[in-house]
């Protein structure tokens, strides 16, 4: 499984209230959460979203524990995001909602290209290879699998 896309950087300390707003929460239309993704920190961010792989700084998704913020940034088009650390709530809602993580210190530019294998434990931006961790075969098949209950209904 390899995540490609074009970089989107941000910075520390994203909270999932950044991600989507709680006022957007009254809904369940996850294109509508998709449509105000970041609108808090920047409007012009959410039509920007598709094809993107987030490079972010430490801490992402930190703050209320709301899957939301992770099902809006799915539904938005985001290919992955990758971040030295998460908040571990987030970590676990995106795998679980099937959009691929990366724990990994990396700088980038704006639109340069990323490629990351979860596998290897890989992730190139632009001319730069750095190495991580790879997942879990456990959390690589729940992500292969499309998410937590897509893995289970394959599972009966």
């Amino acid at each position: 499984m390899k995540i490609e896309g074009r970089a989107l950087c941000l910075g520390p300390d994203i909270d999932t209230d950044v991600i989507i707003a709680g006022r957007y929460l009254r809904t369940r239309d996850r294109s509508e959460w998709a449509r105000h993704a970041f609108e808090d920190l920047d409007p012009s961010l959410a039509p920007r979203l598709e094809g993107t792989v987030i490079v972010a700084g430490k801490n992402f998704g930190c703050g209320s524990s709301r899957e939301q913020a992770a099902i809006a940034l799915r539904e938005a088009g985001v290919r992955g995001v990758i971040a030295p650390s998460f908040a571990r709530i987030f970590f676990r809602n995106a795998i679980n909602i099937g959009l691929p993580v990366i724990e990994c210190e990396c700088t980038c530019s704006d639109n340069e290209a990323v490629s990351a294998d979860p596998m290897a434990g890989t992730v190139t931006i632009g001319k730069h290879t750095y190495h991580t961790r790879p997942l879990s075969p456990r959390m690589l098949e729940i992500l292969s699998a499309g998410g937590l209950v897509a893995y289970w209904r394959g599972r009966r």
